[in-house]
């Protein structure tokens, strides 16, 4: 499948590819986007663009994506299921390719009841599996979700997200097996602190032989503090943040968290380079995209390849 997308040849081509994410705005500020963008510009082969992330109102995906075209650098649009049924999904991923985006990550999207307005009424027309499907259904057969022709087809390049630390562990293979059934071309993690969990769930991928039919990133998020470290420990679903990372923060003494934060980063990138089954890295530098230029150089990643 050639979709256009720039992350899809980075892929294909074999590079190891390196994503960054970049929450839109609570405001129409476009600057705030360029801002962010220029961070990113060079460092990375694709940028999230977060939809409402935590069930905040935010500037809409698919504006914050144009607008870091502009600057030079390719969108991943993601798409929650939370907000929209099947005929506004749709309408709005047939528009998301007519201005030019190639890459999409179909996600269920945070409960409503962990944001700012708790009391939306959740869509949920459809999951994240049934997203998928539908994508592939609009981009390969030409047809609609009801079973309608298409005029033009959507050729994205498809991305989903997989979590392989939340609770039953031995499910989470199976639920990227379906996934990849369903017609992901790429799977983006959650962040990873546990590193013997995700060696193991990498190696029941490749036993699978999952592995040879999905790029998988790795994601990664460095920490800033021994606070942060502990809130996502304890208050974030899904999170698995093992002692030893908060305790190595701790030690590293005032002044010098965050650089500890970015050493242990760079040491997962490291690893996760020579690891059989991962495509590469979804840097998730979340509000500190000033950093991603200091990350991308300390693990090697850069230049980034120009296809």
């Amino acid at each position: 499948m050639k979709s256009g997308s720039n992350l899809e040849k980075v892929l294909t081509a074999g590079h190891f590819a390196l994503t960054g994410e970049l929450g839109p705005p609570r405001g129409t500020s476009a600057e705030d986007v360029k801002k962010k963008a220029s961070h990113l510009k060079g460092m990375v082969d694709a940028v999230n663009i977060t939809d409402n992330q935590t069930a905040m109102v935010r500037m809409a995906s698919w504006a914050a994506s144009l607008l870091i075209m502009e600057e030079g650098l390719e969108p991943n649009y993601q798409m929650v299921c939370r907000d929209r049924n099947r005929l506004a999904m749709q309408a709005d991923i047939l528009g998301a390719y007519a201005l030019g985006i190639r890459n999409m990550l179909c996600l269920s999207g945070d409960h409503q009841k962990f944001g700012d307005h708790p009391t939306a009424k959740g869509v949920f027309d459809i999951d994240s599996m049934q997203l998928i499907g539908m994508v592939k259904k609009m981009r390969d057969e030409n047809k609609f979700l009801s079973g309608a022709d298409l005029e033009e087809s959507p050729k994205m390049f498809i991305g989903a997200a997989a979590n392989p630390f939340a609770e039953p562990f031995e499910w989470r293979v199976h639920r990227l097996a379906k996934k990849i059934h369903a017609g992901v071309d790429f799977i983006q993690t959650q962040c990873i602190y546990n590193m013997d969990k995700f060696r193991k769930w990498i190696s029941q991928a490749n036993d699978m032989g999952l592995t040879e039919k999905v790029y998988i990133l790795a994601g990664v998020t460095p920490m800033k503090s021994v606070g942060m470290a502990r809130y996502m420990k304890n208050n974030v679903p899904g999170m698995d943040v093992p002692d030893e990372i908060i305790n190595r923060l701790r030690g590293a003494g005032k002044g010098k968290i965050a650089a500890e934060g970015i050493k242990i980063a760079c040491e997962q990138i490291e690893e996760f380079k020579q690891m059989k089954g991962v495509a590469g890295v979804h840097l998730m530098a979340i509000e500190w995209e000033h950093k991603v230029p200091e990350i991308a150089e300390q693990a090697k990643m850069l230049p980034r390849p120009q296809l």
